[in-house]
């Protein structure tokens, strides 16, 4: 099996449930693992999956807000699918780097795991 790792992406964009998240904005980090069974020696980017497509469909869903991460973070593993229905696995991690949370430091976020069979 192989794995595609699209580590430490930065975007800003306006997810979130509060209207000023919505309306102001803030940064997030994207982490993407994607895993499939190859076919034999690879020596061409027609026998893996393009990291490129992959970046393209996460920045797409970067650019529409939406409520929750969740929804967001389910989305992309679909959409990554249907780029190629060789994805076994995909695992996504998405980080609200600045959250308006009073008096908090660090990073919220999600993880979404799938397994496609």
């Amino acid at each position: 099996m192989i794995t595609i790792h699209l580590n430490k992406l930065l975007f800003f964009s306006h997810h979130g449930v509060d209207d000023e998240e919505t309306k102001v904005g803030t940064e997030f980090e994207i982490n993407a693992d994607i895993s499939f069974i190859e076919s034999g020696k690879i020596i061409s980017l027609d026998q893996t999956i393009d990291y490129v497509l992959i970046y393209d469909k996460i920045k797409e869903h970067m650019k529409n807000p939406s409520r929750l991460l969740e929804t967001v973070a389910m989305k992309m593993a679909d959409d990554i699918y249907n780029l190629d229905h060789r994805v076994k696995t995909i695992n996504i991690t998405i980080r609200k780097l600045n959250p308006p949370i009073n008096n908090f430091t660090g990073h919220a976020g999600v993880t979404y795991n799938k397994e496609f069979l």
